[in-house]
């Protein structure tokens, strides 16, 4: 039986009682149609899950007992880094609702020049909420609780010069696979493009500032696709798919 994990944002600890907001309250009564009494797991996303048991909800909230604090989940062996081209519909929130489930610790939205999507103002601070949400809801469901950090949008050139160079970028005209590389010394970042890849002049610019191309094989993968397979293949080669879990 799956356990119940419930994100709210707000500090814990062991022998508190905490108010839970409106949202996590209905997804515990609405959802989970859970009665006083019952068991699940609160986290914050500071690295600890907190055992907790319901006392009693209303419309307002519930009221929770935290009753124990677990351990500390490790610091990954690798840190992962996603810039990712702001796709349309549903394919960049399956890309990162999957890429929290492969371990990435920080995802960067982008736009590029073949980015189609139009957002400014009130929708992007809107799509960004809703992106934070997929975020939560994909450690949720995969037990991680350490909460990926997610970016403020930013057009790609931007990003490129406020960052320290270094990272790998899906190619599919890249000579080099992953397996072609050696382990990488410290965090990675891996930059990929949206429906169409990025541009030649953003590949370009992008290898200026020190990202090496990197193919994933004969095939060229969608834009959902591409990280997901290359973000799996990194973790095999370097990351947490070679280690015990804590």
């Amino acid at each position: 039986m799956r356990e119940t994990r419930i994100h709210v944002d707000a500090p814990l600890a062991a022998g508190q009682q905490v108010r839970l907001p409106g949202g996590p309250t209905q997804h515990l009564l609405g959802v989970l149609r859970l009665a006083a009494g019952a068991e699940f797991v609160l986290f914050n996303g500071d690295g600890v899950d907190y055992r907790a048991r319901l006392l009693d909800a209303d419309r307002r909230g519930a009221t929770v007992a935290i009753e124990a604090a677990g351990e500390v989940e490790p610091v990954p062996p690798l840190t992962l880094r996603l810039g990712i081209g702001i796709a349309k519909g549903e394919r960049l929130e399956f890309a990162l609702q999957k890429a929290v489930e492969l371990g990435v610790a920080e995802v960067q939205p982008l736009f590029t020049e073949r980015t189609v999507v139009r957002l400014d103002g009130e929708r992007l601070t809107k799509r960004a909420q809703h992106w934070r949400g997929i975020l939560i809801a994909a450690c949720e469901q995969s037990g991680r609780r350490r909460l990926p950090r997610l970016a403020a949008a930013a057009r790609l050139a931007d990003w490129l010069g406020e960052r320290q160079p270094g990272g790998l970028l899906l190619d599919p005209r890249a000579e080099r696979a992953l397996s072609d590389l050696p382990p990488p010394s410290g965090p990675l970042t891996l930059l990929v493009g949206p429906e169409g890849g990025l541009s030649e002049r953003e590949r370009a610019a992008a290898r200026a500032h020190g990202f090496t191309g990197v193919r994933l094989g004969p095939r060229i993968l969608r834009t959902e696709t591409a990280p997901l397979a290359a973000l799996a293949a990194i973790q095999a080669l370097w990351g947490d798919f070679r280690t015990t879990p804590a």
